[in-house]
Parts: structure tokens; C-alpha cells; sequence
């Protein structure tokens, strides 16, 4: 790989949030009426904006949640994050061993990533390059997120490798012309390798598929 920069997305791929978050939600919109295991949350809106797995629930529904809805789920996922949040096994080495510039581009508010980056103590490793789908209004699977960020740090898209865990950052990685690993461990890898995507399963392997070993 002629890899100059690597463009990490952060639940799932840099920090456990993942499990966590949507295990918050989950909960929470059971409290509301509607019945919904954490796993069945996980499968409905891994990688997505909050503003849209609440729109689905309430069609799912057929109500509307209370307008303060995602502000208590957000509150809630900060306290549940500072008590068991982690980095995903094997990235801090990962990420020492990657001598290229690294930056995170999530669909999350940059709010968040700076609360998750610094519990799991990963931030100075993307100081100053963690972009958000907020800045730009534009979500994966768009690509602009990641257009942006290549641009950001100065290269052109095929001069840079994504590292996702979910099929709507995947596509978006392919439609801005940008190679992708996809991170396996709590994803299906046939489901990430249909929509473009070369698939691993440890964070120790991604240097070498880098080309950094």
C-alpha cells in the first residue's frame, strides 16, 4: 500500500463505545415503551448518527420521543463512558507503530471523541486532526467526511487508508476513492468485505497491513 496517512473512525475502531453506547440506548428506549436488546441496537445503528436511529425508532414506534431525548441519551453515554470505557484491545501499539499522520473522522459530535479519546488516553496520538460529520452537516456513508480529512492532512484520497467497523463508513471510504480495512472483532467481515471493504480481525495485524512491518 502506498499509504502516506491513515483516517481512523473512532466507536468500534480506536475505543469499546460501541457495546456501551448502544447498550445506553437500548435501555433508554426500552424505558420509552419499546422493547430493544442492546444486540438488536448494535445491528440497527452501528456506525450511524443518533439523530437518525431515533428517527427510526419513533416510525418503529409510531410516536415521537421527548424533544430532550438525545441530550439525556448523550448524558447518560458519558457517564456509562467514563466509568467502563476502553480502548479497543491492541490499538495504543498499533498506533505507535504507524509513522505516517493519523486522524479520526467519526459521524459522533467532536465532543464526544475528545471524551472518549481522552478516558482511553489515545487523543495525543490525533491532536489537533479529529474531525466530525458535525463540522461539515454530511454523514457517512458520504464520502465528504472523508474527503475532508485527506484534505486536512494534505493528500490526495488514494494516498490514504480508512480503518472502519461498519457498513455505512465502509461505503463512504469507497465512494470518496479511498482504500479500507475493516475491523472485524464485533463485525461481521463478509458484510464489510461486500461493500469494499478487506477485513481483519486484531489490531496487532494493522501495521503490517499498512505496510509498516
Amino acid at each position: 500500500m502506498n499509504c502516506k496517512a491513515v483516517i481512523f473512525d473512532c466507536d468500534g475502531v480506536l475505543v469499546d463505545s460501541e457495546t456501551l453506547g448502544n447498550r445506553v440506548l437500548a435501555e433508554m428506549i426500552t424505558q420509552m415503551g419499546y422493547p430493544l436488546s442492546p444486540e438488536q441496537a448494535v445491528q440497527q445503528f452501528k456506525g450511524g448518527k443518533l439523530a437518525d436511529c431515533i428517527a427510526v425508532v419513533e416510525e418503529q414506534m409510531g410516536k415521537k420521543l421527548p424533544d430532550d431525548f438525545a441530550t439525556q441519551v448523550r448524558a447518560q453515554m458519558a457517564e456509562v463512558f467514563q466509568a467502563e470505557l476502553e480502548a479497543i484491545q491492541g490499538v495504543r501499539e498499533a498506533l505507535e507503530s504507524i509513522p505516517v499522520t493519523k486522524c479520526v473522522a467519526s459521524n459522533g459530535p467532536e465532543e464526544k471523541m475528545a471524551l472518549t479519546l481522552g478516558i482511553t488516553d489515545l487523543l495525543h496520538f490525533f491532536e489537533g486532526r479529529v474531525y466530525s460529520a458535525y463540522t461539515l452537516g454530511v454523514w457517512k456513508p458520504e464520502p465528504d467526511l472523508y474527503l475532508y480529512a485527506a484534505s486536512q492532512m494534505g493528500v490526495h484520497p488514494e494516498e490514504c487508508v480508512v480503518v472502519e467497523d461498519s457498513h455505512l463508513g465502509v461505503k463512504a471510504a469507497v465512494a470518496a476513492g479511498i482504500p479500507v480495512l475493516g475491523y472485524a472483532d464485533h463485525s461481521s467481515p463478509t458484510e464489510l468485505e461486500a461493500f469494499g471493504a478487506k477485513s481483519f480481525r486484531s489490531m496487532r495485524e494493522l501495521p503490517a497491513l499498512l505496510g509498516f512491518e
